[in-house]
């Protein structure tokens, strides 16, 4: 795996390069707001690719806080199930499917629905154990750092656009901020409590912080905002070029976050054995001179 690692970082180097070229050079300017537009090809891959990795986070830690308990982790897998299964039946009948909002296709939220037993089951069978809680600190970090490359370019591109920097009412943009400082205060959590239940609260945390996702998600469905209405999903239209090139933007991004994750993982990991090892010889320390005082004391009688 460590020799694939550098064969991997030269592809996605390219990878991103080739976005860079299609945002720049072949996507068309937009017939409003011109070139400043093409910002979105970082803007909304960075916000998908934050939500993606905070939904991970979110398996990961429902799963490490029963992790422990036969009796709930077997109800937590069961209650993934049926609620996959009751939820795309759901989706489709006709008072369900009448609360979906206008141009979101009810397909697209069958399949939305079924990822998350999908993703839950994927995540525990790949990550077992405390490797759970490893996944959990390395997708809130690096989610934080894509959360923040939104909150940075959303502001860029509205002074042009909307003449402001930020627009306090605007759901989207005050949900995007609280989900940011949820999961800066999950990493403050883990960085500097030294509680032997540090973890568990870390996750309990998160799942309290993944719940702001949808409504940052849904908030320009349900609520008037500055932000315009989704173009992508059935909401609007986008020219072919545009879509493309903002498709391409996203894989790019994908490629580069599974690098850093892969990264972030192992040095978390190496950290946790350095602790342990480091715990192990402080206990052998302290325990060795006892032990080598005790045939003294017997032979001095």
């Amino acid at each position: 795996m460590k020799r694939l690692f550098p064969i991997l970082s030269i592809l996605t180097a390219a990878f991103l390069a080739y976005a860079l070229y299609q945002a720049l050079w072949v996507a068309p300017a937009d017939a409003l707001q011109g070139d400043v537009y093409r910002i979105i090809y970082y803007h909304v891959p960075s916000a998908w690719t934050a939500f993606l990795l905070f939904f991970i986070n979110f398996m990961a830690s429902i799963q490490y806080l029963v992790s422990n308990k036969t009796a709930a982790r077997n109800a937590l897998k069961w209650v993934m199930i049926v609620g996959g299964i009751v939820g795309v039946i759901a989706v489709y009948l006709p008072p369900i499917k009448g609360m979906i909002p206008a141009g979101m296709q009810p397909s697209a939220v069958a399949t939305t629905v079924l990822m998350v037993p999908a993703l839950y089951f994927v995540v525990g069978w790949l990550f077992p154990g405390q490797k759970l809680d490893v996944l959990a600190v390395t997708t809130a970090e690096v989610g934080v750092v894509f959360c923040t490359i939104v909150l940075v370019t959303g502001p860029i591109w509205a002074r042009p656009v909307w003449g402001i920097w930020w627009a306090p009412g605007d759901i989207r943009l005050t949900s995007t901020l609280v989900l940011w400082l949820i999961y800066v205060s999950y990493l403050v959590l883990r960085r500097f409590s030294n509680s032997a239940q540090t973890q568990m609260l870390a996750a309990a945390l998160a799942v309290f912080g993944a719940l702001d996702v949808p409504l940052v998600y849904l908030s320009i469905w349900f609520f008037r905002t500055q932000h315009p209405q989704p173009v992508i999903g059935g909401g609007g239209s986008m020219d072919p070029r545009m879509l493309h090139t903002l498709l391409v933007s996203w894989m790019a991004f994908l490629c580069f976050c599974f690098l850093v994750c892969w990264s972030r993982y192992r040095l978390e990991l190496l950290k946790r054995e350095v602790e342990e090892a480091h715990a192990m010889e402080s206990l052998v320390g302290a325990g060795g001179p006892a032990k080598a005082s005790m045939p003294l004391s017997r032979s001095s009688r």
